[in-house]
Order: C-alpha cells, then sequence, then structure tokens
C-alpha cells in the first residue's frame, strides 16, 4: 500500500462554524491528480491574464478621468456624476441634535446624533429588521413603516439625560436613501429604480422625499426632512469632519462607489441654476458603471464576459463587476469549472456543488489567502466542507495564487479610480485622505496595502501621498452632518432653491 500523509487542524468558516479536519491525503501516484507543474504551468496563464501593469493602469486613470470630466459637463451619461446639492465642507463648528434614517438593503436604522464640534460626536441608533414583505408591497407603506420606526425611537429616547432628546423638541432629519434618484434640490428624489432586492410599488419615477414627508404628517412627527442623501456621500462629508485632510470618499464592498468634492464652475451641466461659481459641491459618482456598455477601457478576460451576460443587467456595472465583493468569487468558479472541463481537476470526483453559479463565495477567496498552515487547511476545509472534494497540496497551492491574483487585480482597478479623481482635482503634489469603506476593504487581507501599491505604480513615489483609511459612518454620521449643514445653510439664506 502507498504511504498516507496526515494533517489535522481546525476552520472558521464564512458561517460562522468552525469544523475539525482531519485529512488523509494519498500520496500522489494514487490518485488521478494535477501535479504541481502542471499547476505552476496554468498559474502561469492566469497569471497574465489577470495582472495589470503599471502602463495599462495609466491608461485606464486617463480614459477613466476624461469620463468623470464628460459626467460633470453633460447630463445621462454612463457614469452620471450626480450633483449632490451638498455644499462645502462641514466647518467643524456644526454642534446640537440631528436624526438620521438610513434605508439600508436589510435594516432600517435610525440615530441620533450629538455633534460636539472639532469632530466629535455621540451617536445612539436602533435597527429595525425589515421583512421581504414591506421590500415589495407599496411604496407609501414602506415609508409609513419609516416613521413608525422614527416615533418608537423618539418617544423611546425622550428625556433629560446626554444622547435624549428633550420633550416636543423639532430636529432636522437626513435621510440616507441609497437608491439612484436624481435630485434637483436636497430635500428632493425621484426614485430611478430599485436596487439591492426592493420592488416596492408605485414609488419609481416618483419623489421619494414627499412621500416620506407624507409618513411625517402621518405620525405628527416634530421633525423636518433636511436632506436626502446618498450613504457616499455622507462617508466622504463624516470622513472629513473627523480628518479634515479627507478629499475622496470611496466603498469597496458588494458595490462599488466615489464621492469627492467638486467646484461648481466645473459641474457644467448645472451652469443654469445660478449658483456661485466659486462654491463647492459634493459629486456622487455612482462609477461602477465605468466603462459599461462599450468595454473599450477595462482589461476584461472570458470570465468576466461570461459574469457580465449570466447577471441580471449586462452590460452594465462594468468596473463593479471587476472589483465588487459580489462577484470575485464567481469568477474564481469560473476559472476552476474550466480546468474541471479539461480534465485538469478533480479527475474522478463528483463536481457538480461547483457547478452552481455564485456558490463560491468571495469569503472564501479571504480565507485561502490569509491561510497560515503549511498543508493549506483552511483550503481543505473550504473545499470538502461545502463542495464534498478532496484536494492535492499542489491544487490548494495553485488555488491560492490564484485568489490572489483576482483580489490584487480588483485592488489595483479600484486604485485606478481613485488615482482618476486624485489627477483631475490636482491632489497629488500636497497629497490627500481618503475615506474607505465597505466590506471588501475592511476584511479582505492585504486589500488596502495592494491599493496603495497601486497608487505608486500608477504616479510613482509621489502615489505615497495619497492615503486610504477606514471612513466614519456616513449614512449616520454623515447624514446627521449633512442636515446641520444644510440648516444652516438655508437659515444663512443661501441657495434656497435647491
Amino acid at each position: 500500500m502507498p504511504a498516507s500523509r496526515r494533517g489535522s487542524g481546525s476552520v472558521t468558516l464564512p458561517t460562522g462554524q468552525t469544523i475539525a479536519i482531519h485529512t488523509r491525503t494519498q500520496d500522489e501516484e494514487d490518485l488521478p491528480h494535477a501535479t504541481k507543474k502542471t499547476m505552476a504551468d496554468h498559474l502561469r496563464k492566469y497569471d497574465s491574464l489577470f495582472t495589470l501593469t503599471p502602463q495599462r493602469m495609466r491608461m485606464i486613470v486617463e480614459a477613466f478621468t476624461e469620463t468623470l470630466e464628460l459626467g460633470l459637463n453633460k447630463p445621462n451619461q454612463i457614469v452620471p456624476m450626480i450633483p449632490t446639492f451638498v455644499f462645502g465642507w462641514p466647518s467643524g463648528k456644526e454642534i446640537g441634535d440631528y436624526l438620521a434614517l438610513d434605508l439600508g438593503g436589510t435594516n432600517l436604522r435610525v440615530c441620533l446624533v450629538t455633534l460636539q464640534g472639532e469632530g466629535k460626536f455621540e451617536i445612539t441608533q436602533t435597527k429595525y429588521r425589515l421583512t421581504e414583505e414591506q421590500k415589495q408591497e407599496d411604496g407609501q407603506k414602506l415609508f409609513d413603516f419609516c416613521a413608525e420606526c422614527l416615533k418608537t425611537f423618539v418617544d423611546t429616547n425622550i428625556g433629560e439625560g446626554p444622547g435624549q432628546l428633550k420633550p416636543g423638541q423639532s430636529l432636522p432629519l437626513g435621510f440616507t436613501f441609497s437608491y439612484p434618484c436624481s435630485q434637483e434640490r436636497i430635500d428632493h428624489g425621484e426614485l430611478i429604480r430599485w436596487t439591492k432586492g426592493f420592488g416596492a410599488t408605485n414609488t419609481e419615477g416618483r419623489d421619494v422625499a414627499e412621500m416620506f414627508k407624507r409618513s411625517l404628517e402621518k405620525y405628527q412627527l416634530p421633525i423636518q426632512l433636511t436632506a436626502l442623501i446618498n450613504d457616499t456621500t455622507g462617508t466622504l462629508i463624516a470622513s472629513h469632519y473627523v480628518n479634515p485632510r479627507t478629499k475622496i470618499a470611496v466603498i469597496f464592498g458588494t458595490g462599488c462607489n466615489a464621492a469627492y468634492m467638486e467646484h461648481v464652475k466645473d459641474i457644467g451641466k448645472i451652469a443654469d441654476l445660478g449658483i456661485d461659481p466659486a462654491a463647492e459641491m459634493a459629486i456622487n459618482c455612482e462609477w461602477g458603471a465605468f466603462d459599461s456598455f462599450e468595454h473599450e477601457h477595462l482589461p476584461r478576460t472570458k470570465y468576466d464576459a461570461v459574469v457580465d451576460d449570466t447577471s441580471n443587467k449586462p452590460g452594465e456595472q462594468a468596473f463593479e463587476k471587476l472589483i465588487s465583493g459580489r462577484y470575485l468569487g464567481e469568477i474564481l468558479r469560473l476559472v476552476i469549472c474550466e480546468l474541471i472541463d479539461e480534465g485538469v481537476l478533480f479527475l474522478g470526483q463528483n463536481t457538480y456543488k461547483l457547478e452552481k453559479p455564485y456558490c463560491f463565495d468571495t469569503a472564501f477567496l479571504s480565507l485561502m489567502e490569509s491561510d497560515p498552515t503549511d498543508e493549506l487547511l483552511m483550503v481543505i476545509g473550504i473545499f470538502t466542507h461545502f463542495f464534498a472534494l478532496e484536494t492535492t497540496l499542489a491544487e490548494r497551492q495553485f488555488f491560492r495564487a490564484l485568489a490572489k491574483l483576482i483580489g490584487r487585480r480588483a485592488a489595483r482597478l479600484s486604485a485606478c479610480g481613485i488615482a482618476a479623481i486624485v489627477s483631475k482635482q490636482g491632489y497629488l503634489e500636497e497629497g490627500c485622505s481618503v475615506g474607505a469603506d465597505g466590506s471588501l476593504y475592511n476584511k479582505y487581507p492585504g486589500f488596502a496595502d495592494r491599493v496603495h501599491e497601486g497608487l505608486q505604480d500608477i504616479f510613482g513615489d509621489k502615489g505615497r501621498n495619497i492615503i486610504t483609511h477606514h471612513a466614519e459612518d456616513g449614512s449616520g454620521v454623515g447624514s446627521a452632518i449633512i442636515a446641520a449643514m444644510t440648516k444652516n445653510r438655508k437659515d444663512a439664506g443661501l441657495y434656497l432653491n435647491v
């Protein structure tokens, strides 16, 4: 009988389960398998497919910058560059109690934010679970539920202590509504389309701010809806409030987006609104759509094309599909499936569990990259527990290297987006901070380091002047700060029509 090796350990999976692993890996002559040399040959092919050279990155940045300019000057562009009517940076002197309401994909969150000035704040918050029925029922009912939760929160937090509302106190509210809206002013937003699994009827094409105000009146709440904002814009303002070197905010999670502060004189499409050209306004880029439809600039592989073709919106969100946590695991799964079809991997084993689209979670890539063991026990755990597949060490090393290539490409493309805003705004010499949030940025090992490496490949040593940091809570704190800024602006009689 051939010799066998034993390995053991435990693995914590994305589901939170900890599983014990006892493996018996037979000698490689005993099973049909991919040898170390075979896997190394394949890895070279994928290395060339997924690696972005500094020269290619600089070409992408140039095209990206032109796209940003186009979106600022013409309406209805692929990257829409949405004016937010958030004017300028917070002064740091904003103080007082403000409410924030965040209608997320899973929860409704209500916050009481006490701004204390100089970048300091206190926050009290409660989350309310949204049912699948509420996401699909009549839109007015959905906003009634939001108002009902707000009333419960207010009633619960009335008192005389710190972090409490005074009886009868009237408060401004910032409403984080992160679904595509066209805005003509800050307290207005016409819903273009629902995303994130929502489908509430009688809402698309209507002013969601007006619908919510109607619900506030119904529940007789002493609250004024002051600002309707996108979470990325809130992230920009909250991060600058705490760290004034912050000039850009980015989200790298299930989706991807960016916001930054633009000179009104450079937003050609709102020239007719009569706003002081010297003023500044935050722009919500919605940059996940970069290079959609035409696919002229991004380095799409055949695997990316399959992800796009089989998505619910083919052709759209081209940049997002190469970067976001929603898609990275699927890209890796498609490569593995191709090698199975070519007779390279898992010979003699049943691979049907790997054939289901999106069964390979992006969290698996994180786990594979961070596996500290020589035998790669984490990788063993993933393939045995979820897919009932035995792996050789050569295969596991290949899977980890492939995960690294796909994760690194996502980070380097993310750096291209940041670099486009930096180039356009001339931030390179003096440098700036970038407030970054989202599951990829926060949880994927080495993602932030690879973004910084990418910025240096694009800009040379000066790329070190651009530093990302964990962003502040945009949908809570940022929303409240924007409500405060908007109230102060309107009290001062500035731009009352927007």
